[in-house]
């Protein structure tokens, strides 16, 4: 093959990789599903073309154009949330969306410039695995996160077996080290790569995922369907809020419920600001007798406004407020890098970020709430149960991500979450996707989108500790840190005769 040919067929093989990795969760051409099954083989191209590129600036290419490809494709409906509640228009939007995707793929790129490198190694599989779980863990860091490449095995039962141990993170090594095996076979590295692969199978010995149960509590959630509009007069608010409290009354009856939910803030819901919406809600708490929580604005001692859940004891006495710790990118802050961005909301300033992990009593028992977007981050959520919450309830709003492949994305990553700390999960939202989730990920009762309703939902109490619950994500970075040990032990023979076998005249700078 002729040098001019290498590089088309190296970005080739990179965007190839990018295709797969997008089509492995719901996307832009399939919003209700992707092909799961692809992510054991997704990064196999990208690693085959690094292999083939002897250039370390072009690696980190193949890798920043695997990387603004992948997040374009998943992420596609980002573009939307700029432009219409942003309010940003058209070009706008698509221009902070593309350097967002730029900023974004340099952890891809990074990835590639040193799994090249990973890859002239004798344990160039495990190596690769753990450098691509590392930084997969640092999307959060960096502050933002989204799907992982582990979550794609959320109806996996052998590898979801890993989740409450190692959290989403051993499924990304996992099908991280399958994809590289394939990748170095493919290279003619020899068949003993394929003793690697006996890692995969040493999930056998790990439990089985729990039965399929029926829960014995019930929690009432509604969803009310409330428009996006910004713009609500006076009128409007009263009569939406009105209607909101009068149809969960209808809902509760004779339900026997102890627990009603609301979603986050769906409209104009000013718990405190508000003295006749407070009254309303005490009412609503001691005439179904049953624990409240909902969504609303909070403020900190400063005036900052607060993205917050409240609840309330079925005397209508208030129990505690949750402020939602991690905020979303342009929805609720704007990074400073993207400092010219329009918020999508339009309180007084910036929503200020919450300090403090809050488990609410309920009748003897606790609850965890975590609020839209935390739910991408594992290490947050494991806190709820590990302070002692027996339940997890994620509250959201989705309808800003519109009719995208986001609202289905966003259950994936929620639904690991009960797997890694073997929970229920109540996820309610405005309009959809509003579900309850067994302690195996599994899906027992899903509404309908896009319309008011309401569901009795069935669930349990579990106070049972994951490892992944007491531990966290110690295998994440235990992968960051071996893979710089691989990297490091790779370089010794560059820089030591005695292991490289030649002599100090022959030593390579």
């Amino acid at each position: 093959m002729t040098k001019h040919r290498a590089p088309v067929v190296n970005f080739s093989l990179a965007l190839l990789s990018a295709v797969l990795l997008v089509l492995v969760s719901p996307n832009l051409i399939s919003t209700n599903q992707g092909l799961p099954w692809l992510a054991p083989l997704a990064l196999t191209p990208l690693l085959i073309a690094l292999a083939r590129e002897p250039r370390p600036l072009f690696r980190f290419l193949l890798g920043e154009v695997t990387g603004v490809v992948y997040w374009f494709g998943v992420c596609y409906w980002i573009q939307f949330v700029l432009e219409v509640h942003g309010g940003m228009g058209r070009w706008g939007g698509w221009g902070t969306f593309l350097l967002f995707c730029v900023a974004k793929a340099i952890h891809l790129a990074v990835f590639s410039l040193f799994a090249a490198v990973l890859l002239n190694t004798t344990f160039a599989a495990p190596a690769i695995a753990a450098l691509w779980t590392g930084i997969e863990r640092t999307h959060a860091t960096f502050g933002f996160a989204w799907l992982a490449l582990g979550d794609a095995g959320i109806d996996m039962p052998l590898p979801l077996r890993l989740a409450p141990f190692t959290g989403v993170y051993g499924l990304s090594f996992i099908f991280a080290l399958t994809a590289a095996v394939v990748a170095l076979i493919i290279l003619r590295r020899g068949r003993r790569q394929l003793y690697w692969l006996a890692i995969v199978l040493a999930t056998l010995l790990l439990p089985d995922l729990p039965a399929r149960q029926t829960g014995t509590e019930t929690a009432v959630m509604v969803q009310p369907n409330m428009s996006e509009k910004e713009d609500w007069t006076a009128e409007e608010a009263v009569q939406a809020r009105d209607q909101l409290v009068a149809y969960t009354l209808q809902s509760a009856a004779q339900s026997g419920a102890r627990l009603i939910i609301w979603p986050e803030v769906p409209g104009p819901i000013y718990y405190y600001d508000d003295p006749r919406f407070r009254d309303e809600a005490t009412t609503l708490a001691r005439t179904t007798q049953a624990y409240f929580l909902f969504g609303t604005v909070g403020q900190t001692p400063q005036g900052a406004p607060l993205n917050s859940a409240v609840m309330l004891k079925p005397d209508g006495d208030f129990v505690d407020r949750y402020d939602k710790i991690n905020l979303v990118p342009f929805g609720e802050y704007v990074p400073r890098f993207f400092g010219f961005v329009n918020r999508i909301t339009h309180e007084a300033g910036d929503f200020a970020p919450g300090n403090r992990i809050v488990v609410f009593p309920l009748d003897g028992h606790h609850m965890g709430v975590y609020i839209c977007y935390e739910a991408a981050f594992p290490h947050q959520v494991r806190q709820f149960a590990r302070g002692g919450a027996e339940l997890l309830v994620n509250i959201s709003n989705d309808g800003y991500f519109g009719r995208s492949a986001a609202r289905e994305q966003h259950l994936e990553i929620a639904r690991m979450r009960a797997v890694e700390n073997r929970r229920w999960l109540l996820r309610s939202t405005n309009d959809g996707i509003t579900v309850v989730v067994d302690p195996a990920g599994r899906v027992i009762e899903r509404l309908p989108m896009y319309q008011e309703t309401e569901a009795r939902a069935s669930y349990d109490y579990t106070s049972a500790i994951t490892f992944y619950t007491a531990h966290g994500d110690w295998l994440a970075w235990g992968c960051l840190v071996a893979a710089a040990v691989a990297l490091f032990w790779s370089q010794l023979p560059h820089y030591n005769p005695a292991i490289r076998g030649g002599s100090p005249e022959r030593r390579r700078p």
